[in-house]
């Protein structure tokens, strides 16, 4: 059977997409996490006599920019500032058993990186280095990184929906496509959190705020990608996943924090939408609530409310687009391709 230049060219298109998603993972994976270094990396020394100050600013002008050194009065007042995550580590210098403060359940790796800034430190004073973890982690996430990975259930199965609705579901309206999105969203957040709570115990308390977080995260992504799916059609899966994949889990920060990354996740990591659940979370879970739960928060929601507003845009699109609809049997083809380049990561 002879093979048309028209058929090659289909298939060459549709490869397209594809190639795009690796050539975009490439890109942002090894460019969030291919070299990992402190970034203006937030830590303390506690104590204000003239040897702590010689000790901070000697590593302040060793470090450079990769450190921001400051001095604190007390050890209680370096606890509080980690309670605030407004560090990532705190310094206690003693001649015979010096002692370290972190808060694992801000950032495991962050913790690590400030273990090795500082047992440099207590090495070259010849005495062991004691570590003090003042927010653990939950007994079934030591990491800590378990949140970041009910992170990539939820996106998985938050843009994954898109692809099934916006085809399947072409000739429903606006309205029906919209509610199959929100019920979609809330059987994604209940299978994520019970997958993550009673089954691996990742979330070990505060499961309905938990909840109501990633139904949040979870429905600003299916809304949102229900309303590009009017426009983008088969290529809605390919913007989604450089929305809520590439730059989303890059910049979350749960693997690596802004303090050991680029200047370009780091700006991201303030405002997008993984960031907000996986640091919220955090918060919920390690600090009491505390520590800008509410800022992250209103990231959720302000997703949330873009995802409704481009739903409004859409729907106004498509009624006076209404007399060119394509026929039904095209529409079919359509949505079974569209359905066959939907990709999980």
């Amino acid at each position: 059977m002879k093979t048309s230049a028209a058929e090659l060219r289909h298939v060459a298109t549709h490869l397209l997409t594809p190639l795009l998603m690796c050539l975009g993972m490439a890109l942002a994976y090894l460019g969030a996490f291919h070299q990992p270094e402190p970034n203006h990396l937030q830590v303390a020394v506690v104590g204000t006599a003239p040897q702590e100050m010689v000790l901070a600013q000697t590593l302040k002008d060793k470090a450079g920019d990769g450190l921001e050194v400051l001095t604190l009065p007390d050890r209680d007042a370096a606890i509080s500032q980690l309670r605030d995550r407004d560090l990532a580590g705190a310094y206690v210098p003693d001649a015979h058993h010096p002692e370290l403060l972190v808060a694992k359940g801000s950032s495991d790796t962050t913790a690590m990186a400030v273990e090795l800034v500082f047992k440099q430190v207590a090495g070259q004073q010849g005495v062991p280095l004691t570590v003090t973890d003042i927010a653990p982690t939950a007994p079934g996430d030591p990491t800590g990184q378990g949140i970041f990975f009910l992170l990539v259930a939820l996106s998985v199965g938050s843009y994954g929906s898109v692809a099934a609705i916006g085809a399947a579901g072409a000739g429903l309206s606006m309205r029906m496509r919209a509610a199959i999105g929100v019920a979609t969203s809330l059987a994604v957040s209940i299978i994520g959190l019970a997958v993550a709570g009673p089954v691996f115990g990742v979330i070990d308390h505060d499961y309905a705020a938990i909840w109501g977080m990633s139904w949040l995260y979870s429905a600003g992504i299916v809304l949102v990608g229900i309303g590009l799916h009017t426009f983008l059609k088969r290529w809605t899966t390919l913007v989604l996943m450089l929305l809520f994949v590439m730059l989303n889990f890059t910049s979350s920060g749960g693997i690596y924090r802004p303090e050991l990354q680029n200047g370009f996740f780091g700006a991201l990591h303030s405002f997008w939408n993984g960031a907000g659940f996986v640091e919220g979370a955090r918060s919920l879970l390690y600090f009491d609530g505390g520590a800008g739960l509410g800022a992250r928060i209103a990231s959720l929601v302000l997703w949330l409310v873009a995802g409704l507003a481009l739903l409004v845009v859409a729907a106004r699109y498509e009624r006076k687009q209404a007399p060119v609809t394509p026929a039904p049997v095209h529409r079919k083809i359509e949505a079974e391709e569209e359905m066959e380049e939907a990709v999980g990561v």
